[in-house]
């Protein structure tokens, strides 16, 4: 009499396991870099955001914002002032997003008018949430550097 086995040897089940650790070995990377250029796509976007947010600032109130957090939405909520523009989200006004911290910096007042900004866009963790520093001012350009803190002199995107 033969016995019928069911279900799998041990050698096919490793087999299997085998193939599905290759794969993956395969794909994660390709994963960490979609993630790294989505990030990245965020950073541009949100700077190009704070640039048209700003000017819409600076034609509401006269200047340039003094602050990142300015342009954000107050706390308790309320109509919009000088302090509290509600123009951009809360997340983006406190300077972190989408692996990026953003470091806004007011250039010195005028007759109580700020006349440019400048702001920086910076990975989190770089090679991981990001591998391209961002910069842009008044001007609107946004400009990268893959090494190191992007400036004015960067190269334009």
């Amino acid at each position: 009499m033969q016995r019928k086995n069911k279900g799998f040897s041990l050698i096919e089940l490793l087999i299997v396991v085998a193939i599905i650790l290759i794969i993956a070995a395969i794909a994660i990377p390709n994963l960490l870099r979609s993630r790294i250029a989505a990030n990245e796509a965020s950073a541009v976007g949100s700077m190009r955001s704070i640039n048209t947010v700003c000017v819409t600032y600076s034609s509401t109130y006269g200047g340039f914002p003094p602050t990142l957090a300015a342009l954000g939405p107050a706390a308790g909520g309320g109509a919009p002032t000088a302090a509290n523009a509600d123009l951009i989200d809360a997340v983006l006004a406190a300077g972190t997003k989408s692996g990026y911290t953003f470091t806004y910096t007011a250039g010195a007042a005028v007759a109580g008018q700020v006349p440019t900004y400048t702001l920086n866009g910076d990975p989190v963790t770089p090679g991981t949430t990001g591998q391209r520093y961002f910069f842009t001012d008044q001007s609107g350009v946004v400009r990268a550097d893959p090494a190191a803190k992007a400036t004015v002199a960067s190269t334009p995107i």
